[in-house]
């Protein structure tokens, strides 16, 4: 907001009294010749921020028309503004997925198929959920039983191991007055082997 300036017969420039907000009254004050206040200095700008607004915003030797935005046409038989390549992804696209939905459902078809050659097998006292169960089951391998029987067997050796470590350890002196703990592991040695070999057989 500009400075309100009162001038007085002599040609002397003043500054008009204002009022406070607790209603006080602040005094003319003379300005000299020359002055600008604080609100009415332009703000400094070094050099660089001088040359960085005044340069360009369109490289060197690009014309303002060419930059001028084109109102897109729409081209025949396809989305407005699309190149050729574009236009051939959008058709790429579009048949990927509509052989991805004609394979899914032919496996949703064979899937079916083998639900209803299973039904026939079963009594049809047998409910709904169950008839599916079996069919599922049969087509995964017993990979996932052999693998935790593997499991408990590396793990059955491991602590039949330590058991050897522990009596070895007592035997040879190093451990005087052996845990409870400790002296329940070594009781458990004949149960872990009799497991081990159930397992062993079983694979």
């Amino acid at each position: 907001m500009a400075t309100p300036y009162v001038t007085d017969e002599t040609g002397g420039k003043y500054i008009a009294s204002t009022q406070r907000p607790d209603g006080t009254w602040r005094k003319q004050r003379r300005v000299k010749e020359g002055y600008v206040p604080q609100e009415e200095v332009p703000v400094y700008e070094n050099k660089y921020v001088k040359f960085f607004k005044s340069k360009p915003e369109l490289p060197p030797g690009l014309s303002p028309e060419a930059t001028a935005p084109v109102t897109p046409s729409r081209p025949e038989g396809g989305e407005p503004g699309l190149s050729k390549t574009a236009k051939r992804n959008l058709k790429r696209k579009e048949k990927r997925r509509q052989q991805q939905e004609k394979g899914e459902a032919e496996a949703l078809s064979r899937t079916l198929e083998k639900v209803s050659l299973g039904e026939t097998a079963q009594p049809p006292s047998a409910p709904q959920g169950s008839r599916a169960a079996p069919a599922a089951a049969s087509d995964q391998p017993d990979s996932a039983t052999t693998t935790e029987k593997a499991k408990k067997i590396k793990n059955l050796k491991k602590k039949l191991r330590q058991v050897e470590e522990l009596q070895q350890r007592i035997q040879a002196g190093e451990i005087s007055q052996p845990s409870k703990e400790q002296l329940e592991k070594l009781a458990r040695r004949r149960a872990l082997e009799v497991e081990l070999e159930d397992l062993e057989l079983g694979l």
